[in-house]
């Protein structure tokens, strides 16, 4: 497995697999991998003759600099997790690389994938993840580039950011991961501490909730979202940051939801920020409900 730890290094690795007429499959992330990455890495291998991941932890997409500070590093495993999976590079630039002295350029997609969800609640966020996501596409470009399901919102920005700047790489969606107890698998959830981690269940617990009242015939989207935020709310420790019911076709809000509509939530635990979203109607979160 290569280390390409500057954008020259990982040019020239990708001009070695189009000489060889290889396609490239990639796997953007900011590390501290869990098995939702490798599934996304074993998704890439499918696709593509070869495969790189970065590892690289955007600062110009984190809003709260206390979440920048405390992002987990693990690099030393996730070289390891990597090389058991057969990944053929790894690109590991630093902040000076990608963002040198005099940066003054940003990629921003504008209208209704950013004006609600996540894009309200932090404020800057997906003008950052554009700005590196074109910024890699451009340095390894990829034929397929693989994002997982859970950061719907982000899959959706990069799709059109995608489309509008013609570049050329398609782009995969892997479905979320899931611990066996239904909590979406995310770097974010090492921050939790053992009660933290029982009380985030109420994340999914609460999605799926929702997710049996449209099933059982409720369509209303105000009643949809305070049961969500009905469920959470009981545990200490958690304030509710959004709960909302999309239109994927527009990616609008509606005031009734039917079957091409998503419910997403954002909670905070203990201070840390997880995300999650159901498709409703669609299948079952697997978390135990009392």
């Amino acid at each position: 497995m290569r280390q390409c730890p500057t954008i020259a290094d990982q040019r020239a690795w990708t001009r070695e697999q189009r000489q060889a007429a290889r396609t490239i499959g990639f796997v953007p992330t900011m590390g501290a991998l869990h098995e939702g990455h490798l599934t996304l890495v074993r998704q890439a291998k499918k696709s593509c003759a070869t495969v790189v991941v970065s590892i690289f932890v955007n600062p110009t997409q984190f809003d709260r600099p206390e979440d920048f500070d405390k992002y987990p590093n693990t690099l030393a495993q996730d070289l390891a997790l990597l090389e058991q999976e057969g990944v053929d590079a790894v690109f590991l630039p630093t902040k000076e690389e990608l963002y040198p002295n005099g940066f003054a350029t940003f990629v921003e997609v504008v209208g209704p994938l950013t004006d609600k969800l996540c894009a309200i609640a932090r404020p800057g966020h997906f003008r950052g993840v554009s700005t590196v996501v074109a910024k890699l596409f451009n340095i390894v470009q990829p034929d397929v580039a693989v994002f997982g399901q859970k950061d719907l919102q982000q899959v959706l920005i990069v799709g059109r950011m995608v489309q509008d700047l013609d570049i050329p790489v398609r782009i995969e969606v892997g479905l979320t991961k899931r611990e066996p107890d239904g909590l979406a698998m995310s770097s974010r959830n090492r921050r939790l501490s053992p009660a933290a981690r029982k009380v985030a269940l109420s994340l999914p617990r609460a999605l799926e909730l929702a997710n049996r009242a449209f099933k059982s015939g409720e369509h209303t989207s105000l009643t949809l979202t305070n049961c969500v935020g009905e469920e959470i709310l009981t545990n200490e420790g958690t304030d509710l940051d959004y709960a909302d019911v999309i239109k994927l076709d527009g990616f609008k809000e509606v005031e009734f939801a039917d079957e091409g509509c998503i419910l997403a939530a954002a909670v905070f635990v203990d201070g840390v920020r997880l995300i999650d979203h159901v498709m409703l109607g669609g299948p079952s979160i697997p978390v135990i409900i009392e």
